[in-house]
């Protein structure tokens, strides 16, 4: 596949990941709606990912971390939800994991 698309891709399950992130922790009115939002874009994120790497390289480690920051961003509303830690906590670490995330897709220092 091209891999402008699967970058764009990959990028629109970010923005979806984070806008229901924000809508699951206000718990605004259209709760299920954002948490099935949630599900599909790490779905998203994840396949994608894996798309643009086509064979892992197991070599590396980066890979590896960015799936544990994955799982991080899927159990952030269950985090929130069970208040073990406050909303807006949790929503600075999402920040803090997706920026790292995004500085170990750039520049896959290890």
């Amino acid at each position: 596949m091209d891999p402008f698309l699967l970058k764009t891709l990959h990028l629109t399950g970010v923005f979806a990941l984070f806008a229901s992130l924000g809508a699951v922790l206000l718990a605004g009115s259209g709760k299920k709606a954002a948490s099935m939002l949630h599900g599909i874009a790490l779905l998203l994120i994840l396949g994608v990912g894996f798309a643009m790497l086509k064979k892992p390289p197991m070599g590396q480690s980066w890979w590896m971390i960015k799936l544990g920051m994955w799982v991080f961003l899927g159990a952030a509303p269950v985090l929130a939800k069970r208040k073990v830690l406050p909303a807006p906590v949790v929503f600075g670490l999402c920040l803090a994991a997706a920026m790292f995330a995004a500085w170990l897709g750039l520049r896959k220092p290890f």
